[in-house]
């Protein structure tokens, strides 16, 4: 018997529990770094099925499957939560006041779970690792940590996949290259003596400082790199002063700065610097930069996707889509910046309504993607055992 009828056995067997799973992971949603009822749930199931996890030193872990020797390939799911109040009109809705799974990282949890448990009875031929990682949501993301902690020793390539909710249930989206990007935050802090509005020549003004970088940068930076990039700056807070009549001594604005070119994102940083100090120069003000490097893009290796590609075909031929880039970022970038991986985007929209977006409070998911899912992974396990 293959991989895959295995796992579709194994599904039609304890589909029902994989789905108890995903939404007892959604109604106990935990946020980044505080994952702990999480990882013990996963490491009892692993440890119910006979599998031997490794925890992390914080919170998640990970657990190998198959041959001891050899390179493994590996599947990462993320089990972090988001700080937002639940709306979805769900039984299972999250128990935790103004936490949720936003994201659909319960859904990425429940399908890398299932298939460590679908295969650890199966006589595999390559190795596998299984990684559930803490805290994708926040910067400092957790995928460094899991590098740091051995993670990726001894593994050849790594596969993730995301919800995409505006994208029908039982497609698999997939891009060669980059299907995320950076994304970084950078605070400008301006300083100078403060005075009347009516001597603004007596003084240095904070606030035309502040508007100058808020309109001029963007367009500046427009002009300096190649548009095909997808380089933008948007500027999401200012702060400055509370008297109208009164120039402040201090104020700042912040921002993020994305793109889809990783070369981009490794030298933007003192460009940005350069830009800003001429921006501010002629207003006489003082300033300083806090710039918070944050993820680069997923860059999907070509050959990892083309195997991603025939996985999903041998499920079904009608499941590919080619996916647009995403302008926003994801940490599973940081694993693909020391071996080659892939990430795809498996829809989970019903197809009735408007679809939602992610991190909204009503986002719902359609749990027949979780199948879908499991399917794909399954899918890629035999097809790269058969092209070893």
């Amino acid at each position: 018997m293959g991989i895959r009828q295995h796992v579709d056995e194994w599904l039609a067997a304890h589909g029902e529990t994989v789905i108890g799973w995903r939404r007892h992971f959604h109604t106990h949603p935990e946020l980044s770094h505080q994952e702990r009822h999480t990882t013990e749930f996963i490491t009892t199931v692993l440890r119910e099925h006979g599998m031997t996890p490794t925890l992390f030193p914080t919170t998640g872990l990970m657990v190998d499957i198959g041959p001891g020797v050899g390179p493994r390939i590996a599947f990462r799911a993320d089990l972090d939560a988001l700080p937002i109040e639940e709306t979805a009109p769900v039984a299972f809705r999250s128990a935790s006041p103004g936490v949720m799974h936003a994201c659909g990282h319960d859904v990425h949890t429940a399908i890398v779970l299932a298939l460590a448990c679908a295969l650890n009875t199966y006589p595999l031929t390559v190795g596998l690792r299984f990684i559930f990682q803490p805290a994708e949501e926040v910067m400092e993301g957790g995928a460094p940590d899991v590098i740091t902690w051995g993670g990726l020793n001894n593994v050849s390539s790594i596969f993730a996949l995301h919800t995409e909710p505006k994208l029908r249930v039982g497609k698999v989206g997939l891009r060669t290259g980059a299907i995320t990007s950076a994304a970084d935050i950078i605070h400008v802090h301006v300083h100078g003596p403060g005075g009347h509005t009516s001597r603004p020549q007596v003084t240095t003004d904070v606030v035309y400082a502040l508007s100058s970088v808020v309109t001029q940068l963007p367009a500046l930076l427009s002009r300096r790199l190649d548009p095909r990039t997808g380089t933008v700056l948007v500027f999401g807070a200012i702060n400055a002063g509370h008297a109208p009549n009164a120039i402040p001594e201090t104020g700042s604005v912040s921002g993020t700065i994305r793109t889809a070119d990783i070369g981009v994102w490794r030298t933007v940083q003192p460009l940005l610097e350069e830009l800003i100090a001429q921006i501010i120069a002629p207003t006489g003000c003082g300033f300083s930069i806090d710039y918070i490097k944050g993820v680069p893009p997923v860059v999907n290796d070509d050959v990892a996707t083309a195997l991603l590609a025939d996985a999903a075909r041998a499920i079904d031929p009608h499941a590919l889509v080619h996916s647009p880039q995403s302008s926003g970022g994801e940490d599973f970038s940081w694993y693909l910046e020391h071996i080659a991986g892939s990430m795809a985007r498996l829809g989970c929209w019903s197809g009735e309504g408007e679809p939602k977006d992610l991190h909204q409070a009503d986002l719902y998911i359609d749990e027949r993607c979780i199948n879908v899912g499991i399917r794909l992974f399954a899918s890629v396990v035999e097809e790269y055992s058969r092209a070893e």
